[in-house]
């Protein structure tokens, strides 16, 4: 024990700081291990063929002599069952999502065979040499295609290319209708694209033999479930499965699914026992990974005189793709669009109808803002269409029409329950930076080389920290409504976590030993986050849905405070001083000026058990599980503000200011918080302005590379400003709410209002993303002789 002179050593690290990635350390180093940085001994490379076609019979499949042996089809691997994601609305239609096709192909990437060689090359050449007999099917390259009444299936045994139907209405809508001053009525598209995470989907499996389990390493968001699920699939004991995910390049929710990918290289090289990787290359990713979007609205809304909305009716319509990806089945982006579509407004009557929709595309999966980023832009562009129908600033209605703080907790007509927070408030903020009156006299004034100036904001809300009544209600095969975690010293004195969740660029290594250093006052950088490896880590459902600090910090700062308690409880012995005395500070217990260390408490309760009081059970290692306390979820929500200009004659838009306000409550990190929006915003304007794959007639994805594909470069990002507030949940550990995906939602709204604002005077209004060069052209081209609507 030593003499301390001064104050608590507290570096202050804990909930609230702004405090640098630990992980950094290995990242700006290079010292990251992704799966294509993985070794084993012997291993050989995956490259797979992919069907050609959209829709089309497998007669035949002639493989060349040269290769027997190391090239593997469907029947090969017939002991692996096919994927299938089962949902629970009624009416719901399952379908069987092969490992490798069987007899037919539904869409162009979908996969035939797998060919192995030493080098990723080799492999691509011997799967170029592969003839196969097709017999072609009319695809169905759209959804009006795909719901013409004499349309093929894409599942012969289904009655139609209807995967569900669910419809949500309260309220008298017909009362709405008749009372309403104003109708207003819209049809909206949002473009189809891809995920576009840094590093692509991957997998390496092999058995190992020593343990006698099969090892799948895999670039995944959720390893304990893909192990469960991939178990199942094989017919193994998960005590006989390892799933690791090793440093995972970003995921955004495309690495959120148990893909077919994983289940192919699983099985055959549990089949063959030798150890297989395939590793996404871009071409694979944009043609045949997850897709995201592709929504289509027909929205009207009622209001009285001064815009103040008395209903809304929405049909929203989703292109889900040839499969129902797992868990999340195809039926995800429709219901929760038509679930959130109100977002912050206080609406009292809604009809909504989500139906989802079967073609011969890649499948649909979760993305950044999954639904919320479609809702958000049909709500959003039809206030403004309110607003304008009033003759009134959109800015104005839009604040009017929001749930009022002193109405929370607040119940929306879908049954969402918003937990706490100022929406008006909020959206004022960000007016006030945007400077609306300087940009409304910016457009008075004209600028000098004819750009076209204009405003647009969007509001949304975001349900987090989903939790198990949530699920439940959603009908998935899997409901995740818990984290755990395990706090364990060694000891020297050091603290190892042990979560279920999955770091994949959020920076969750940094914010749960903050929450540690919370609740025991241990630096930040004495703590050890270890995740993604399903035989250390306790049981966890994985990162996504804006859960991971909500629910695994809930469940550190669980473990942690018990932990305090018994290091607690043997510091004051050592120092001989009464319990309640003690504190805890800077790995460090304090009795007045006098202080013992976490690590002379870790020696005593691993290695000299005989100095710890008695009744004391050695060691220092508390595990919890944590559960918010209300089901429903945490809401954090945000409001965008975005100036640009629009060049009318080449159609080139240059966003000229940004500003975010958001509230996700107590941020445990405003450095990362604020890098998550930023990030978020880049997408978002992805969404907004630039990605899209567009199918042609024969079912060919006509954006397969960069050249044809495009995102936003530090070129195309502007400086986004980031306003705070903080409005702590009353139902999560220290308020926290979830953030993630909010940076996405709002820029598609938010550039097409701003978009329609400076080229209302040329009768013009775009209502599709993303709203590219030329279809600016094209709409101002037809502006004359056509409606004031333009739908891609």
């Amino acid at each position: 024990m030593n003499a301390a002179a001064a104050a608590d050593p507290n570096t202050g690290q804990g909930v609230g700081a702004p405090v640098l990635r630990n992980e950094d350390r290995r990242f700006l180093d290079g010292k990251g291990e992704y799966l294509a940085d993985i070794q084993l001994p012997g291993l050989l490379e995956v490259a797979f063929l992919r069907s050609p076609l959209a829709h089309a019979r497998i007669r035949g499949i002639a493989i060349p002599e040269a290769h027997r042996g190391r090239v593997f089809l469907a029947s090969d691997i017939a002991f692996a069952q096919p994927i299938s994601a089962v949902g629970a609305a009624p009416g719901f239609k399952a379908s069987d999502y092969p490992a490798l096709a069987v007899e037919k192909v539904r869409f162009v990437g979908e996969m035939i065979a797998i060919c192995l060689a030493p080098t990723r090359a080799e492999a691509e050449d011997i799967a170029q040499s592969i003839q196969v007999d097709f017999e072609e099917l009319p695809p169905l390259w759209d959804m009006d295609v795909a719901l013409a009444p004499d349309a093929p299936r894409v599942h012969e045994h289904w009655a139609d290319n209807v995967v569900v139907e669910t419809r949500i209405a309260v309220g008298d809508l017909a009362a709405a209708e008749r009372d309403a001053a104003i109708t207003v009525h819209r049809t909206l598209a949002m473009g189809r694209h891809a995920g576009v995470s840094l590093e692509g989907r991957g997998v390496i499996a092999h058995h190992d033999r020593r343990m006698d389990e099969l090892v799948v390493y895999s670039s995944t968001q959720f390893p304990h479930v893909i192990r469960t699920i991939l178990a199942r699939a094989l017919g193994l004991a998960e005590s006989k499965l390892r799933v690791v995910a090793p440093d995972v390049g970003g995921g955004f929710g495309i690495k959120n699914n148990f893909n077919p990918e994983e289940l192919a290289v699983a099985a055959l090289a549990l089949k063959l026992g030798k150890p297989l990787r395939w590793v996404e290359d871009r071409r694979e990713h944009l043609v045949a990974s997850p897709h995201a979007r592709e929504h289509r609205y027909d929205l009207t809304a009622y209001a009285d005189a001064r815009g103040r909305l008395l209903g809304l009716k929405a049909r929203v319509r989703v292109d889900a793709g040839a499969y129902s990806v797992w868990p999340w089945t195809a039926a995800m982006e429709a219901g929760m669009s038509a679930g959130i579509m109100t977002g912050p407004y206080d609406i009292p009557v809604y009809d909504g109808t989500a139906v989802t929709v079967c073609t011969n595309k890649s499948p649909l999966g979760p993305y950044r803002g999954v639904g919320r980023t479609g809702a958000a832009f049909a709500i959003e562009t039809l206030i403004d269409a309110v607003a304008r129908a009033a003759g009134r600033e959109p800015a104005d209605v839009r604040i009017e029409n929001m749930v009022a703080p002193d109405a929370m907790p607040y119940r929306s007509v879908t049954g969402k329950l918003y937990d706490s927070g100022d929406y008006p408030e909020c959206a004022r903020r960000a007016v006030a930076a945007i400077d609306l009156a300087a940009v409304r006299a910016r457009q008075g004034r004209g600028e000098p080389d004819g750009r076209l100036i204009g405003f647009g904001m969007a509001s949304y809300t975001e349900q987090s920290a989903h939790g198990t009544a949530e699920w439940v209600a959603r009908g998935l095969p899997v409901v995740f409504g818990y984290e755990p975690a395990l706090a364990r010293f060694t000891p020297d004195g050091k603290l190892i976590l042990h979560v279920g969740i999955q770091n994949h660029g959020q920076g969750l290594e940094t914010t749960l030993a903050q929450v540690a250093h919370q609740e025991l006052g241990i630096p930040v950088a004495d703590v050890v986050v270890r995740h993604g490896d399903s035989s250390l880590s306790p049981y966890g459902m994985g990162t996504f849905a804006s859960r991971s600090m909500t629910m695994a910090g809930g469940a550190v700062s669980l473990a942690c405070a018990r932990m305090a308690e018994k290091i607690r409880r043997i510091g004051a012995h050592l120092l001989q001083a009464p319990r309640e005395a003690v504190r805890l500070a800077g790995g460090q217990v304090w009795f007045g000026e006098q202080f013992v260390s976490f690590a002379q408490i870790a020696d005593a309760a691993y290695l000299h058990p005989e100095r710890l009081p008695e009744g004391e059970d050695p060691a220092l290692e508390e595990s919890a599980v944590y559960q918010p306390g209300r089901s429903t979820g945490a809401f954090s929500y945000a409001t965008h503000a975005c100036t640009l200009a629009v060049d009318p004659g080449t159609g080139l838009i240059e966003i000229l200011d940004y500003v975010v306000c958001h509230d996700c409550g107590t941020m445990v990190n405003p450095l990362l918080v604020e890098a998550q929006v930023v990030g978020g915003v880049a997408q978002g304007l992805g969404t907004a302005l630039f990605e899209e794959i567009p199918y042609d007639e024969n079912g060919q994805p006509l954006a397969s590379t960069f050249l044809d594909y495009m995102i936003p470069g530090a070129c195309e990002v502007p400086d986004v400003r980031v306003l705070h507030m903080e409005t702590p949940s009353p139902h999560t550990r220290f308020g926290i709410k979830g953030m993630g995906e909010g940076g996405a939602i709002s820029p598609p709204a938010a550039v097409v209002n701003a978009l329609n604002d400076a080229l209302r005077r040329r009768g013009v209004e775009l209502a599709c993303t993303p709203v590219t060069p030329l279809r600016v052209r094209e709409a101002l081209a037809a502006a004359p002789r056509a409606k004031t609507e333009v739908v891609a």
